[in-house]
């Protein structure tokens, strides 16, 4: 196959693929004119890699994970603290998230969104933020 077909296969655009392989991702096989020749375990590693990056892994996490799905004498509790480890990441930034959420909704419920000059929303930008104890 070419990058075109595993592109379109593994849902990747050509230029990540050239990426995933200029990092060592991935290893395509060339042939006589030099041209990437993709078979079908390189196009399953792309299609592993587009999942991983989907939910948020990244590129160093999929590195582990890639080698980890590569050694058949892994223990399954290294993938699991490293899916562990991401998913604490995202909580944390659900918290952050959510942290922002209120705090700007706070400041658009105090704004009159009228034509006068004087804004709650612009005057709290232009504090220093508060440093939590």
């Amino acid at each position: 196959m070419n990058i075109g077909d595993v592109a379109s296969q593994s849902g990747l655009p050509a230029k990540t693929i050239r990426y995933y392989e200029d990092i060592g991702l991935i290893r395509p096989k060339r042939d006589g004119n030099g041209y990437r020749a993709f078979d079908t375990t390189e196009l399953h590693k792309l299609t592993f890699l587009a999942r991983s990056r989907s939910l948020g892994f990244t590129i160093e996490d999929c590195k582990a994970l890639l080698a980890l799905y590569e050694d058949r004498e892994r223990a399954s509790a290294d993938v699991k603290l490293l899916a562990e480890e991401h998913l604490s990441r995202i909580s944390r930034k659900i918290a952050e998230l959510e942290a922002m959420h209120v705090t700007l909704s706070r400041l658009v419920n105090k704004c009159h969104g009228d034509d006068r000059p004087d804004c709650p929303i612009l005057d709290d930008l232009g504090q220093p933020e508060a440093v939590p104890l």
